[in-house]
């Protein structure tokens, strides 16, 4: 459950490849120069902390007749719970567990930070499906034994990826396993010995800390840069490919290429994997930047050592998005959030649940953004049930919709 106008534009980008897009990329030798292009034409709304009013908007005189032409041309969404890949696979000989330890009791200058931690920083080449070229992004180090972790949009579309160690070795790398909804990938490189990252419990972790990332930035050329900043909000809502993430923001700049790397608190412990900045055509935006919590990504990691997936997620099967005030005074809708896809396995699809739907309520609760959709879904276990509450076309009604595991819906 989410929403995502990814067609659309957005004020943040993503970094990752569109499709359409790949031939252009390739030209340049990094895939990160032409990131978000093809989407960056008008402004996403993220979650309800963005307004909507005046994003894309036109004179009430100039929008179409029919509210559902107005809306489907806004969310031109779409939600991907399963990673596109053909790299091949493999499954660990040993168990694996991603420890988080406690900060330290001295934290380190950044020189100090850069020559403890920059060897667990990696570069990812990823080569395209039949195509000439490569992507460029980072990986780290999560294990000495040649495991590492990055963001799976990176890998996304690939049929082979190559990590190359500080050292300017290179591997040949294997898919662990993948995960869209949390954008984590777990890498194998037959290897051994690595100067693996150590990752901290985050749970005291506060506004104003100071970090700082290490990655990839833009291309080969930038490996290992080290830029620094403080955290600046914690549990900040983003959406993404349908989904809503609860991301670490920093103000550390974070670019094209940077996605997988590492954000490091000052006694070297990784806090958060860097996978996306805002940006904009309209307007200039710097130093707004987002990683991935080390407690998600322990969590996601190690269902991706053991099962080679996450399993046990529970899934709506629908992708929603607030509907703009100047349609909802426009077309006299009523206040909700807009049914833009609904996935053919969900039993929100057996339902009768239909794109172009109105989500009103759920259980009784009124919903208005899809942090609150995901708050109330994420307090229920796959087989549990939720009511809905339905708008379409003028008549209102009710039904239950069971809660699936996200494997089964995608």
């Amino acid at each position: 459950m989410s929403n995502l106008d990814r067609n659309g534009g957005s004020w943040y980008a993503p970094l990752e490849r569109p499709k359409t897009e790949k031939k252009k990329k390739r030209s340049f030798k990094s895939a990160w120069l032409w990131i978000g292009l093809p989407v960056l034409v008008l402004v996403l709304i993220v979650g309800t902390s963005l307004a909507f009013a005046g994003t894309g908007s036109t004179a009430p005189g100039a929008m179409p007749k029919d509210w559902n032409d107005y809306l489907e041309d806004f969310y031109q969404s779409s939600q991907s719970d399963t990673l596109e890949t053909s790299i091949e696979r493999t499954v660990l000989e040993q168990p694996f567990i991603l420890s988080l330890a406690q900060p330290g009791e001295q934290e380190l200058s950044l020189q100090e930070l850069y020559a403890a931690c920059a060897d667990s920083i990696v570069g990812i080449t990823a080569y395209p499906e039949d195509q000439n070229g490569y992507y460029w992004g980072t990986g780290v180090i999560a294990g000495e034994n040649g495991l590492i972790i990055t963001n799976a949009h990176v890998i996304e579309g690939c049929a082979s990826a190559e990590v190359t160690l500080y050292n300017n070795e290179s591997y040949e790398a294997l898919l662990v396993g993948a995960d869209t909804v949390s954008d984590l990938a777990l890498l194998k490189i037959d290897c051994t010995g690595l100067p693996a990252a150590s990752f901290a419990d985050i749970s005291s972790l506060s506004v104003g800390d100071p970090v700082a990332a290490i990655g990839n930035p833009l291309s080969e050329e930038f490996r290992s840069t080290l830029t620094n900043g403080i955290i600046s909000a914690i549990d900040r809502g983003m959406n993404y490919n349908g989904h809503t993430m609860s991301l670490l923001q920093t103000n550390a700049a974070i670019n094209q290429g940077n996605s997988g790397g590492a954000l490091f608190n000052m006694y070297g412990q990784v806090v958060g994997i860097t996978n996306m900045k805002m940006m904009s055509y309209f307007s200039s935006i710097e130093g707004i930047g987002f990683a991935i919590p080390s407690s998600t990504v322990k969590a996601v990691v190690d269902q991706l050592a053991e099962n080679g997936e996450v399993r046990g997620r529970p899934s709506i099967g629908i992708t929603v998005g607030a509907i703009p005030q100047e349609a909802v005074e426009n077309y006299e809708l009523p206040e909700g959030l807009y049914i833009s896809a609904v996935a053919e396995n969900s039993d929100a699809a057996a339902q009768g649940i239909r794109e172009g739907d109105i989500l009103i309520a759920i259980d009784g609760q009124s919903v208005s953004s899809t942090e609150e959709v995901a708050a109330i879904r994420d307090t229920r276990s796959v087989g549990d049930s939720l009511r809905f509450t339905i708008w379409r076309q003028g008549e209102t009604f009710e039904v239950d919709v069971l809660l699936m595991d996200t494997n089964d819906v995608y």
